[in-house]
């Protein structure tokens, strides 16, 4: 061996050494939807420019939630990184249980990001996550099935237009429902939807003193339309549905039309997964006639890293990694642009690849149509669209998501279960002094 040749094997072995010394394997919490398990299929090409292995902890929304808030708050130190959303990050961050992105790398563009994401995930000018995908609330509707019932989907429907459709779409014999909506407890699943809802039939879930207001017509008025909807044309049992059950009767061609995340569009219109795929339109979240607020929401899920971990600087190297430009150009080389994930960077929205993609505006246009500084028609006290941005929203919204499952199980009232809901609402905000 020459000595030149002898100096680069050995300068190859230290930098091989290093990398070795300095590998991690980070564990991570991440929820069990399609673009979080592509993520997970392409791991390989962050060990290989890293060194650090992944070990994923894959959970079921509600139990994700679950799982990071009791860690994250006891900093149990279970998970480097954390699969979190818009709700919890500001109010992590301000309590200084997750790791402050502010020192991203110049080539990572962090003013890249859409703002109403960036904004979305900081706290005081600080971003405390970075999406890995943006969404808001859509329709996706079968056009074959629409033109079938002689009706033509508006760009932005009326809710009274969508129950006239869902019930002329309906076909009980053939198990085709004429509209698949979320009903499954948890303040994040049917929870968030019902709140897009009742926004958009102009409640709101406390005045500007925090008085609860689902003793007002309003909320009747949702709920009501909601259960009358879904029993004349959603599936049977669609008080246990979320997002993945309602996103598989889709695909299977059992639902006319399905309001939900716009991050569900490639899901739905991929012809490997999708028995619809090349039957599928969208259109703007419904409002109420008369109301100007839409169904919309505003949502990211992203990834932060608590406190608590002992590997940081290897946490920040998978954040840049899987939220950046280059993995959005890896994704379209493996599964094409229709694949990758959407709504978290301005550039995407500017790229004439994705351009081409037929519900990349739509998509955008919805994510700019929510407005979570002011989510109802009346004045607020608060922040979120499909939530609320104080820390004991989550407890109280899941126990009256609870109240309103039990109506689309046929276990209680309408007024009933909004006669509870008021009542523990109160309770609960009485007991944090508000």
């Amino acid at each position: 061996m020459t000595l030149k040749g002898a100096f680069f094997a050995a300068s190859a072995l230290v930098s091989v050494s290093a990398t070795a010394l300095t590998a991690e394997v980070l564990t991570i919490a991440t929820v069990n939807n399609g673009d979080m398990i592509r993520m997970q299929g392409l791991t390989a090409d962050f060990t290989e420019k890293t060194g650090h292995e992944v070990n994923w902890v894959t959970l079921e929304e509600n139990v994700l939630r679950q799982r990071v808030t009791t860690d994250v708050t006891t900093k149990g130190g279970s998970f480097d990184i954390m699969t979190i959303g818009m709700y919890e990050t500001p109010i992590w961050g301000a309590n200084g249980w997750l790791v402050p992105l502010d020192d991203l790398s110049e080539g990572y563009d962090v003013d890249d990001i859409l703002p109403a994401m960036r904004n979305g995930l900081s706290h005081d000018g600080t971003l405390y996550a970075a999406p890995f995908y943006g969404e808001s609330s859509m329709i996706m509707y079968r056009t074959d099935l629409m033109e079938a019932a002689g009706l033509e989907m508006p760009d932005a429907p009326t809710w009274e237009f969508i129950r006239e459709a869902a019930v002329a779409m309906t076909d009980r014999d053939a198990e085709i429902n004429g509209i698949c909506l979320r009903g499954k407890a948890g303040w994040g699943e049917g929870g968030a939807l019902i709140t897009v809802i009742a926004n958009s039939f102009g409640a709101r879930w406390f005045d500007e003193n925090w008085t609860p207001q689902f003793d007002q017509p309003e909320w009747a008025d949702a709920l009501n339309f909601y259960v009358g909807l879904m029993n004349d044309a959603g599936p049977p049992g669609y008080a246990t549905n979320g997002f993945n059950e309602n996103l598989s009767l889709f695909q299977q061609g059992k639902c006319g039309m399905w309001i939900d995340a716009t991050v569900a569009a490639s899901f739905v219109t991929n012809p490997d997964d999708s028995t619809v795929a090349d039957k599928v339109g969208f259109a703007l979240a419904p409002n109420h006639e008369g109301v100007e607020k839409r169904a919309n929401w505003l949502w990211a899920w992203a990834l932060g890293i608590p406190a608590g971990t002992q590997k940081e600087a290897a946490a920040k190297e998978f954040i840049e990694w899987a939220t950046s430009k280059d993995y959005i150009e890896l994704v379209a080389a493996n599964e094409g642009w229709a694949n990758v994930p959407p709504g978290a960077r301005t550039s995407l929205y500017e790229n004439p690849e994705y351009q081409k993609v037929p519900f990349a505006q739509k998509t955008l246009d919805s994510i700019l149509a929510a407005d979570p500084n002011n989510p109802t028609v009346d004045p607020v006290p608060y922040v979120g669209v499909q939530f609320v941005a104080i820390p004991e929203y989550a407890g109280i919204a899941t126990d009256v998501s609870q109240e309103f499952s039990a109506v689309y199980a046929g276990q209680q009232t309408v007024a009933e279960a909004l006669e509870k809901a008021q009542a523990l609402t109160i309770d609960a905000m009485e007991a944090a002094g508000y």
